[in-house]
C-alpha cells in the first residue's frame, strides 16, 4: 500500500479539487485507490470535503460503498478553523489518527491523503500538519497559488518540507487570480523551476510517474 499526501501552501489553494482530479487519474491506471480526510473543520453536520472524496472514491472502489464521509475522517470539528483552534474540547488524539489511517490502508492500493490548512496548521500546540505527514512516511503532492504572494507561500512550504526530508512533488493550482499569474509569478517560476507544472496541464503526467 501506497500513501500520497495532498497539502498545500494554505487554506482554500485547491487540495480537494486536486485529490478529486486524482482518484479519477490513477483509477483509470488501474489503480485500487482510497480516501483519507483526517481532519475536517468547519463542519456544521456533515463533512463537505470528505463527502465528495467519498463519492468519487466509491465510484472506483467498491470497499469504500458502505463508508459515510465521517467514517473517512479521524475528526470532525464545527469551527472553521485551524484543528488546534476547532478543537475546544481537545478530544484530538494522533493515534486515533493513526488508527484510521491504517484502517483505511487495508482498503486499497494507493491511500490519498488530503490535509488540512497548510503544511504548519496546529492540531495540537507543538504538533502540526507537517509533522503528521511525517508519521505517515508519506511523499508530498504540495498544491500551491496563482494568487499574488505564491512564490513566498510556494519557497517556504518547499524549505519546510526539505527541512524534514519529506520527499515532494509540487504544482500549481491556476485558480485565483489566474489573469495575473503569466505577469506577476510565472517568470520566476519559468527561471527557478523551469519543469514546474499545474493541476490543469500536467496532472497526468504526474499520475504517470508516481506509479514508475
Amino acid at each position: 500500500m501506497q500513501t500520497l499526501f495532498i497539502g498545500a501552501t494554505g487554506t482554500n489553494v485547491g487540495k480537494t479539487h486536486t485529490t478529486l482530479l486524482l482518484i479519477e487519474g490513477f483509477a483509470k491506471q488501474g489503480v485500487q485507490v482510497g480516501v483519507f480526510k483526517p481532519i475536517e473543520t468547519g463542519a456544521k453536520e456533515e463533512p463537505q470535503d470528505a463527502a465528495l472524496l467519498l463519492e468519487a472514491c466509491q465510484k472506483v472502489n467498491s470497499k469504500f460503498k458502505a463508508l459515510t464521509p465521517k467514517e473517512i475522517t479521524a475528526y470532525t470539528l464545527t469551527l472553521p478553523a485551524a484543528p488546534f483552534c476547532a478543537d475546544t474540547q481537545r478530544i484530538i488524539q494522533i493515534d486515533k489518527i493513526i488508527e484510521k489511517y491504517h484502517q483505511l490502508s487495508s482498503l486499497c492500493d494507493l491511500l490519498l491523503i488530503e490535509g488540512a490548512g497548510g503544511l504548519m496548521v496546529p492540531i495540537m500546540k507543538d504538533f502540526m500538519m507537517i509533522d503528521l505527514i511525517k508519521q505517515f512516511q508519506a511523499k508530498v503532492l504540495l498544491v500551491t497559488p496563482s494568487r499574488l504572494g505564491c512564490i513566498n507561500d510556494t519557497l517556504l512550504s518547499m524549505e519546510a518540507l526539505q527541512s524534514r526530508d519529506i520527499p515532494f512533488d509540487w504544482c500549481v493550482n491556476l485558480y485565483q487570480e489566474k489573469e495575473y499569474f503569466d505577469e506577476v509569478s510565472k517568470p520566476f517560476y519559468d527561471e527557478v523551476f523551469p519543469s514546474w507544472w499545474s493541476v490543469q496541464t500536467n496532472l497526468n503526467t504526474f499520475i504517470s510517474s508516481y506509479l514508475l
